[in-house]
C-alpha cells in the first residue's frame, strides 16, 4: 500500500529526491523523496536513532553517497522539511494525515533530534536507556518484522492481573511447577518488575536449585578463541572474495561449535534427536549472532574488525547496498552497544542461550509441552541469578532478556541480504562498533564478564 502520493501515474513528471537526488517516487511526509530516503527517515524517527557523523556534519548527499553517513542524511531529511508528525505512531504503513506538508523546525528543534534528547523526554518508562538510541520495533517470541506491534500491546486485562499476582514464593517452585508462558508477556513483565518490589535491589542468597543449572549450562559452552585464522600482514589489500570466504570459514567453525554444545547440555537426552534438529536448523544464526556479541567479541570487533579494515569496497558495491542491508547494520550496532552497556556475564549468556534455543513456538516439534517446561527453568534460573549478582540492578534482568527478539529479528533480517553484501556489511558493522569502543572507553570494558556463583 502508497504511503503517499505517487509520481508514477504521470511519466512526464519523473523528479528528483529532494535528499539524495535519486528518482522520487512520490510526495513522502511532506517533501518529493525516494522510497529509500522514505524508508530511512521512517526508521530514524521510529527507532528514535541517534547517529554520528565522523567529518564536519555537512557530508554530500547524493544517490552514490547516501548510505555513507545516517547523520548527515537524516539531517538534511529535517533540514529539508519531512515532517515527522506525518509519520504513523504505530509504525504501520499509511501516513497518519496525508494532508500534512513539509515542516520549517528550528535549529534548536533539530539539534534535540539529532542529540536525542527529544526522544529522552519522550520515550515510556520501559523502553531502553541507550543514549537515546532506543528501539520500540523489537518483535517478540521469533518474530522477524520490525513492525509488529509490542506484545504488551495485546494484553488483556485479565492476563495483566494474572501477572500482578506473581511472587517470590511461586518462583520458589519454578522447576517443577507448571506455569503460564513468559516470553510473550516480556514487556509487561519489564514494566511491572520496575513498579513493584518483584525485583527489589536487596541482597540475597541463591535458590539452591539455580547454581548446578547455571553450572552446567556455563560448562556446555567451548570458551576457548575461536581457531579460524584472522592475521593479515600489513600492506595486503583484502578482496572481497577473500573476506566472503573468511566468514564462511567463521561461519563453519561457529556453527560446528553450537553443534557440539547441544550434545553438552545437562537435558540433552530430555528431547528427541528430530526436535534438537529442528530447534538447530531454526537458531543457529541466532546463536551465531549472540555468541559473536559475548564469548567470542574480542576476536570479532578484534581482529575480524582489522582484517575488513584491509578490504575496501568498489563504488558499485556501495551503491548497490540495500536498505535491508542497512537496516540490519543498524540494528547490529545498536545490540553490540547494548550488549557492552551490560558486560553479559558468562553465565548470563549462557542462560540467554538456552532459553532462545527452548524455542517452543518453532513448527515442527514434537514435545512442545517438554520445550516449555525446559524454557520456563531457564527462564526462572536466569531470572534468579541476575537478581543475586546485581541486586543493584532491577531492571537488569528484563532488559537482557528484551535483547533476545532483537536478536531473532536481527537474524530474520539476516536473509534478505545478498550474500555479496555481506562483506560491506560486516566491515560497516565491524568499523562503526570498534570506533564508538575507542571513543568512549575509558578503562577494561570487555563485552563479557565472569563471575563466580554462590
Amino acid at each position: 500500500m502508497k504511503e503517499e502520493n505517487s509520481l508514477d501515474d504521470d511519466p512526464a513528471d519523473q523528479r528528483t529526491c529532494l535528499i539524495c537526488g535519486d528518482r522520487a517516487t512520490g510526495l513522502h511526509y511532506g517533501i518529493i523523496s525516494c522510497e529509500g530516503c522514505k524508508g530511512f527517515f521512517k526508521r530514524s524517527i521510529c527507532n528514535k536513532r541517534v547517529y554520528r557523523c565522523s567529518r564536519d556534519k555537512n557530508c554530500e548527499m547524493s544517490r552514490k553517497q547516501r548510505n555513507r553517513c545516517q547523520y548527515c542524511r537524516l539531517l538534511k531529511c529535517l533540514q529539508m522539511g519531512m515532517n515527522r508528525k506525518a509519520i504513523r505512531e504505530d509504525g504501520m504503513p499509511g501516513g497518519r494525515n496525508k494532508s500534512i506538508g513539509p515542516v520549517q523546525i528550528t535549529e534548536e528543534e533539530i539539534e534535540r533530534i539529532m542529540s536525542g534528547q527529544e526522544f529522552k523526554e519522550d520515550a515510556p518508562e520501559h523502553t531502553w536507556g541507550n543514549n537515546g538510541d532506543s528501539d520500540h520495533s523489537s518483535p517478540s517470541n521469533g518474530a522477524s518484522e520490525g513492525n509488529q506491534p509490542s506484545p504488551a500491546s495485546t494484553l488483556s486485562s485479565n492476563r495483566s492481573v494474572e501477572m500482578n499476582g506473581y511472587t517470590a514464593a511461586l518462583r520458589d517452585q519454578y522447576i517443577n511447577t507448571s506455569m503460564s508462558t513468559h516470553y510473550q508477556l516480556l514487556p509487561h513483565l519489564f514494566s511491572y518488575a520496575a513498579q513493584s518490589g518483584l525485583l527489589a535491589p536487596q541482597p540475597r542468597s541463591l535458590y539452591p536449585q539455580s547454581h548446578p543449572l547455571v553450572l552446567q549450562l556455563v560448562a556446555a559452552e567451548d570458551l576457548a578463541p575461536l581457531t579460524t585464522p584472522m592475521l593479515i600482514e600489513d600492506g595486503y589489500k583484502v578482496t572481497q572474495v577473500e573476506l566472503f570466504a573468511l566468514l564462511c570459514r567463521l561461519a563453519d567453525e561457529l556453527l560446528f561449535r553450537q553443534i557440539s554444545w547441544i550434545k553438552k547440555l545437562p537435558f540433552f537426552c530430555e528431547l528427541s534427536i528430530e526436535d534438537y534438529t529442528c530447534l538447530l536448523s531454526s537458531t543457529w544464526q541466532e546463536l551465531i549472532l549472540l555468541s559473536c556479541l559475548t564469548i567470542y567479541s574480542a576476536q570479532i570487533f578484534g581482529d575480524l574488525a582489522d582484517v575488513t579494515a584491509k578490504y575496501t569496497p568498489s563504488d558499485d558495491e556501495l551503491q548497490g547496498f540495500s536498505e535491508d542491508g542497512m537496516e540490519v547494520m543498524e540494528r547490529l550496532i545498536y545490540l553490540f552497544r547494548k550488549f557492552h552497556q551490560l558486560k553479559i556475564s558468562n553465565e548470563e549468556y549462557a542462560c540467554m542461550k538456552a532459553i532462545n534455543f527452548l524455542n517452543q513456538d518453532i513448527r515442527g516439534l514434537s514435545n512442545i509441552s517438554q520445550l516449555e517446561q525446559l524454557n520456563k527453568r531457564y527462564w526462572y534460573v536466569c531470572q534468579d541469578y541476575t537478581e543475586y549478582k546485581y541486586p543493584h540492578q532491577p531492571k537488569r534482568f528484563p532488559e537482557i532478556m528484551m535483547c533476545l527478539p532483537e536478536i531473532r529479528c536481527i537474524a530474520g533480517k539476516l536473509v534478505n541480504v545478498p550474500l555479496e553484501q555481506l562483506p560491506l556489511l560486516f566491515k560497516a558493522v565491524l568499523h562503526s562498533c570498534k570506533s564508538s569502543l575507542t571513543s568512549y572507553r575509558t578503562g577494561p570494558s570487555p563485552c563479557v564478564t565472569t563471575s563466580s556463583g554462590n
